[in-house]
């Protein structure tokens, strides 16, 4: 047991860690964008240490730094575990006066943190993924306006965040990009390996794809992509992974289901795409998709066994006429 009490427990925990992996910013190298604003907090706020803190499952790792020398220390010892479970900045004004954290390493030797200031840093999925924090070596308080500006500052790291995750989606639908999709995928994978849950993933793409670009043009064929993908989400789950492997070919990862339940899920995403009209409701082209399921098992190796396994269940719907889903159920 550590000689200080225990950090709570986010209610969104499992999909706050997620969350936080799919912006793809942990162990990360140095970035000056970051080292400016936690470099401005400490001088705006007369700090003299300053982070970006991220939350991970048993760490917290600074994404940037300012004032210390150490880039993560164990999560049961961050103040920002929590901060992440507030609603708002939390403020400690003097640590060894408050019994969450008069026992803390970390104040009872270097860094010797008596005042602490963290402004949760939330997605725009409203999952807390870490902090900015103000840290001092005496007890202090901040003005209201100090503390709105460091919220504020705040908003500025998660706005850093969130435009490095744009990066990894296409700039048509939204998605993950492929390899993004399978450095998610992977991650996916080994969480499913340790909590022993299901894993199944559907590619699927558009048939006859291409002749709506030569019919109709790309514009037409970008609006097809961007319908497509907003009648999936609506079947999806915040905790499955969508991705744009190529021109027509989508993947969906469900996480946490059963055979039965994927299959049903597959379906109902051919069924509303087969019903789509948009933009072709007075043509004779409707679109239609064929999909390939599979489900992980015990000799995939990597994400990509998982993956070429469904495309070959893919390959099998196209040559059996497609508009449909053919499964590849292994054991």
């Amino acid at each position: 047991m550590p000689p200080f009490p225990d950090y709570p427990i986010p209610l969104d925990e499992d999909q706050r860690l997620r969350d936080l992996q799919r912006h793809g910013v942990l162990d990360t190298a140095p970035d000056p964008h970051f080292d400016r604003i936690v470099q401005l907090a400490s001088e705006a706020l007369e700090m003299p240490i300053a982070l970006v803190s991220l939350v991970d499952r048993d760490r917290q790792w600074f994404l940037a730094r300012h004032g210390l020398v150490v880039d993560q220390t164990p999560r049961e010892m961050a103040f920002c575990a929590h901060a992440i479970a507030a609603d708002g900045v939390l403020v400690v004004p003097d640590a060894l006066a408050d019994e969450r954290f008069n026992t803390n390493p970390l104040v009872l030797t270097s860094p010797h943190v008596r005042f602490y200031a963290g402004a949760p840093l939330q997605s725009s999925e409203g999952h807390n993924l870490g902090t900015l924090c103000v840290i001092d070596q005496k007890p202090r308080s901040l003005k209201p306006d100090q503390l709105e500006m460091l919220q504020l500052m705040a908003d500025l790291v998660m706005r850093e965040i969130e435009l490095r995750r744009v990066s990894n989606l296409c700039p048509v639908t939204g998605l993950f990009n492929r390899a993004s999709f399978f450095r998610l995928g992977q991650q996916e994978l080994e969480r499913a390996r340790q909590q022993g849950h299901g894993l199944f993933l559907l590619n699927f793409d558009i048939d006859d794809f291409r002749q709506i670009n030569h019919r109709w043009g790309h514009q037409a064929g970008d609006q097809v992509l961007v319908d497509v993908c907003k009648l999936t989400q609506l079947r999806l789950r915040e905790q499955d992974l969508f991705g744009r492997i190529g021109d027509e070919e989508f993947a969906v990862l469900l996480v946490d289901g059963d055979d039965n339940s994927a299959m049903a899920i597959a379906e109902a995403i051919r069924s509303d795409v087969a019903a789509m009209g948009g933009i072709f409701s007075h043509s004779d082209y409707h679109p239609q998709i064929s999909g390939g399921l599979t489900n992980l098992v015990p000799s995939d190796h990597s994400f990509a066994d998982l993956f070429y396994r469904a495309d070959q269940a893919l390959y099998l719907a196209k040559g059996n006429g497609r508009n449909q889903i053919a499964r590849l159920i292994a054991e």
